[in-house]
């Protein structure tokens, strides 16, 4: 996809603002590497930002202005094809942000986007933990040849980072990963425990969470009704109410440092994936902020 100029979030219904003005800055990261299954993530950055220039700027469950603390939208970020590479590029880009003490929400691209912002986050945040939404554990330790595929990342944040996860929304896994999961004595939640009509689980995961947090959102993480553009969609996953309450949840008992959204794949002729994950991203500035 080429855009004919570059398009900041939001576009015409927020304010342009510096880099050193804004409160928040979106990094797009268009990156893919050897994706299990459907194709087009590299993209998807260029989807949402064009999506979320048809957003209306107030929020409706809060009534205030999402882009209130004013949002700067970086150049693309077109990562090398070489994945260790790339994430040491991509957390260089992550890192200027964090220094600055923005709130940065980086878009993806597939989930291997996320390795470098947490790694950044990480240096600057040691005590943090990481909240994951995805229908998938990502914690295989190689995949397709690499440690850094999208279906490593979990496993990098665990193994190579030492910082606690909560894992919402699980659904689909491999034998490794089980056996990974009891030997770590992690406790995801799975799809199938958590209850549409009660609202514990949410408390529990806030919980479970350290006072600092980076949330990383794999839009496959909500059932496909609700998002069906994305490469690996699984049955049974949230809806879109139950992600925003537990991003709101979060929001409001724990400090959310930064978060990306990755793995969205444009369904042509359909503009309801992109534009649901622009809106996403509003809810993540009105209530993390």
């Amino acid at each position: 996809m080429k855009l004919k100029k570059p398009i900041r979030f939001g576009d015409a219904e927020t304010p342009a603002v510096g880099l050193d003005d804004a409160g928040i800055v979106v990094l797009p990261l268009c990156y893919e590497n050897a994706p299990s299954y459907g194709t087009g993530s590299e993209n998807g950055p260029l989807h949402i930002l064009s999506a979320s220039a048809q957003l209306e700027n107030i929020d409706e469950e809060t009534l205030t202005f999402w882009g209130k603390a004013g949002i700067h939208t970086l150049p693309p970020l077109m990562p090398s094809n070489d994945p260790k590479k790339a994430v040491n590029e991509m957390k260089k880009a992550a890192a200027a942000v964090l220094e600055k003490n923005k709130f940065l929400l980086s878009l993806g691209g597939d989930h291997a986007i996320s390795i470098g912002p947490i790694m950044a986050a990480a240096e600057i945040h040691p005590d943090m933990g990481v909240l994951q939404i995805d229908a998938h554990l990502d914690l295989r330790d190689i995949w397709n040849g690499s440690k850094y595929n999208h279906a490593c990342v979990m496993r990098r944040v665990v193994e190579d980072l030492n910082l606690p996860v909560v894992q919402v929304g699980i659904r689909s896994f491999s034998p490794e990963e089980a056996d990974y999961v009891k030997e770590k004595k992690l406790k995801p939640f799975y799809a199938h425990t958590i209850d549409p009509s009660d609202d514990y689980w949410r408390r529990k995961v806030v919980h479970s969470l350290p006072e600092k947090v980076y949330i990383t959102i794999d839009l496959d993480g909500l059932d496909p009704s609700v998002l069906p553009g994305t490469g690996t969609p699984e049955p049974g996953g949230l809806s879109y109410r139950q992600l925003i309450k537990l991003i709101k949840a979060v929001g409001k008992e724990k400090k959310v440092i930064a978060a990306d959204i990755n793995e969205l794949v444009k369904i042509e002729g359909f503009q309801v994936s992109e534009y649901t994950a622009a809106k996403i991203a509003t809810k993540i500035f009105v209530y993390c902020l």
